[in-house]
């Protein structure tokens, strides 16, 4: 039997929560010594107090719940952490590894039950669909690593969900044949209904209900309780179909991914929680659940041995077949071995319908034997995942490492970030868009700053608020940010001594709100920063949050490609698009596009970016009504003495307010006159060397001959160019 009925020998709530905590504080400390999955370790240990070890913990209603719940994160932390670009790249080797997992498992596990354990065909299938299964177990190790983009990584995913939902239905069909006698195909197709359904009701609701949620609260616990209710919601809805709720905690982790970026505070909450206490507490009880004395009882060790052995070989030939088919290396095919070889939740659902179900002659449909021997068969299998999913990932680690070492242009430059505060209010959203901008692979120091020109004890506590409000928002996802509080004449002449002192790179600004009719579209403070310094300057105004953002819109000017700074406002660009999980458009020069995409094959950013042709400044005003309120718009500008200036950009601050009063903005001022980073176009490497920048003459040279060659093809008449389709 799984659970004993003896009195435990520590009953005090206290007092069990202490025992489970030093578990989970000590598995890590003492098996990470022997090079150990310390997931390892919390199943051990929860054998060894549970009932059938030394009897000290009973598992109770607490492990029950705490067990679901951390069950149910394992599935929405596989899913909100998927790269979703990733995702759809691998969509379609995901689908057919699912159908491998599943069908193999089913044929060897049902040939073997039949054949050498004597069993029917209906108890036969019932019990395959147990082998086909299996449950993420290590997942959180992968996530340690930092492979959730893996290719590998994102295929065994998706089959876990193909051989999840395909092992329900064999259930649901199995159990209908015994309970009728014979198999309905009506039962199935309304179960595949009721999971469309259920698909198209979340897909359409949950995105329009998040973003107006997180547009309306903004403090980082009541998203996170939203997010943790939406996630239980799905599941329970998972349940009312007669699906496994792990499928709804990772639809609606799939779903919610968009709207919680990995280097959020959101996101460290998130994993924080699961982490720390319901995943191991999900751990603890699955090994409270396995009884260790059922191996001295030689016919079930005879049935646990076949069981253990299809259940093995069953998944370890899909993974084969999938490495083969797709030519991918051995390391991969371990890695998806080792994450689709642990069986716990649907093995423990389909082995205890099995034992409940009473056949016409009085017999179970699997007795005792069958029972333990799927519990020793868990205790295998959830030993062997976390080995081999740790040694895979170890290896796959050090080949992105060595991988990531040849792209020096992303790791030879140290950037320092300036984040000028003045209003607590806007610090919180100006930290976080620091925090998006800055590439995560290289070094970044970050620096808040609040200057004040006088003593008041007023100006000294603002600026103290706002500065406790940036290190705050950046200590939540564990970055850390150097407060710097300044006396000087003015702002500017306070913000211009700390660029020089402390090498600043990138200076992030709040955009100044107009007051009065005199007052500039930018302000004055930011115009003189402008015209004194030759930083990367970013000016931003956001009137929801970065994280609801659908699309980035990018206004590039022509001859962008010539300035100092290029290559590193693209990669900001870059990180922020990826970091949020939208889609990015550059709007600008056919010349430029080759660079920009260059740029993001070399740093391997894996983004979905697109182009539109653009050729004239005065072009971008056919841009103000394809911009929608979840969109955000960047205006890359340039300083007056910069190549790609032109006279049009003095009109840039009226275009801004006139079209784009109330959308989402960024104004960028790219590097000038700093050190320039090799830039190389995507179709040849070696053939551009954009520091030397090109005479006037060939500027109006080359333009002549590109309207000879529109002319010629009718690429373009005016009737169509007076549009920018989006």
């Amino acid at each position: 039997m799984i659970f004993a009925t003896t009195t435990p020998f520590v009953t005090s709530p206290v007092l069990i929560f202490f025992i489970v905590l030093v578990i989970i504080l000590l598995s890590p400390v003492v098996l990470n010594k022997f090079k150990i999955p310390h997931i390892i370790g919390l199943i051990v240990a929860g054998v060894a107090i549970g009932p059938h070890g030394l009897n000290i913990l009973a598992r109770d209603m607490s492990f029950e719940l705490f067990g679901q719940v951390g069950i149910l994160y394992i599935m929405f932390l596989a899913g909100i952490e998927i790269d979703m670009y990733h995702l759809r790249r691998n969509l379609k080797r995901g689908l057919v590894f699912g159908l491998l997992t599943f069908l193999f498992p089913m044929m060897v596990g049902t040939l073997a039950s039949v054949y050498i354990l004597h069993l029917n065909w209906v108890t036969s299938i019932l019990l395959a669909s147990m082998y086909a299964s299996h449950t993420l177990i290590s997942y959180p190790i992968v996530a340690r690593f930092g492979l959730t983009k893996n290719p590998a990584v994102l295929i065994a995913v998706v089959g876990t969900i193909i051989a999840v939902i395909g092992a329900l239905l064999v259930l649901a069909g199995a159990v209908n044949v015994h309970r009728t006698g014979e198999f309905a195909w009506s039962d199935l197709l309304r179960l595949l209904l009721e999971l469309t359904i259920y698909c198209i009701v979340i897909l359409y609701t949950y995105p329009r209900i998040t973003r107006w949620f997180f547009k309306h609260y903004s403090d980082n616990v009541t998203q996170y309780i939203f997010v943790m209710a939406m996630v239980f919601l799905a599941s329970w809805f998972a349940q009312i179909i007669e699906l496994e709720a792990v499928l709804g905690a990772f639809f609606a982790g799939l779903v919610l991914n968009r709207y919680v970026p990995n280097a959020s505070p959101l996101m460290n909450r998130i994993e924080f929680v699961g982490n720390a206490l319901f995943i191991p507490y999900f751990l603890i009880g699955v090994g409270m659940m396995i009884d260790v004395k059922v191996i001295s009882n030689v016919n079930t060790l005879y049935v646990a041995t076949n069981m253990i052995i299809v259940a093995i070989i069953g998944k370890w030939i899909a993974a084969w077949i999938a490495q083969k088919i797709y030519g991918m290396r051995g390391v991969a095919r371990r890695m998806m071995f080792g994450l689709t070889t642990a069986h716990t939740a649907v093995a423990l659902a389909v082995v205890t319908i099995g034992y409940n179900m009473i056949m016409p002659d009085g017999s179970r449909m699997m007795d005792e034997t069958i029972l333990n021997g799927t519990v020793l068969m868990i205790l295998i299998t959830c030993a062997i995942a976390p080995i081999a999913t740790a040694r895979a990932a170890s290896r796959m680690r050090i080949d992105m490492l060595t991988n990531e070492g040849a792209e020096v242009e992303d790791t030879k430059r140290e950037t320092r970030i300036l984040i000028p505060v003045a209003n607590p209010i806007t610090v919180q959203s100006l930290t976080e868009l620091a925090l998006l901008l800055r590439n995560p692979r290289q070094k970044n120091d970050i620096y808040a700053i609040h200057v004040r020109n006088d003593n008041s004890a007023a100006s000294r506590a603002i600026g103290q608020n706002a500065l406790d409000i940036a290190v705050k928002s950046a200590s939540s996802v564990d970055v850390e940010i150097t407060p710097i509080e300044r006396y000087d004449i003015n702002t500017v002449a306070g913000l211009l001594n700390a660029i020089e002192e402390r090498d600043i790179t990138d200076v992030i600004i709040g955009m100044h709100r107009k007051s009065t009719v005199i007052d500039s579209f930018f302000g004055t403070k930011i115009e003189q920063l402008l015209k004194a310094t030759n930083q990367m300057v970013v000016m931003t105004r956001c009137f929801i949050p970065i994280n609801t953002i659908t699309r980035i819109v990018v206004a590039v000017p022509p001859m962008a490609q010539f300035e100092t700074g290029f290559s590193h406002w693209v990669k900001a660009i870059g990180n922020l698009t990826r970091e949020i999980g939208c889609r990015v458009i550059f709007c600008c020069h056919p010349d430029t596009q080759p660079l920009i995409k260059g740029i993001f094959h070399r740093g391997r950013y894996d983004i979905r970016h697109e182009y539109r042709d653009v050729e004239r400044w005065e072009d971008f005003v056919l841009l103000a009504n394809r911009i929608l309120d979840d969109d955000l718009f960047v205006l890359v500008s340039a300083r007056e003495s910069s190549v790609s200036h032109n006279d049009d950009m003095a009109d840039a601050p009226g275009f801004l307010q006139k079209y784009f009063s109330r959308n989402n903005l960024i104004v960028l001022y790219p590097e000038q006159f700093g050190q320039a980073e090799p830039i190389n176009t995507f179709v040849d490497p070696m053939s551009s060397d954009i520091h030397s920048v090109p005479s006037p003459i060939w500027f109006k040279l080359h333009g002549l001959y590109r309207k000879l060659i529109q002319i010629k093809k009718n690429a373009f008449n005016r009737k169509d160019h007076k549009k920018i389709d989006l």
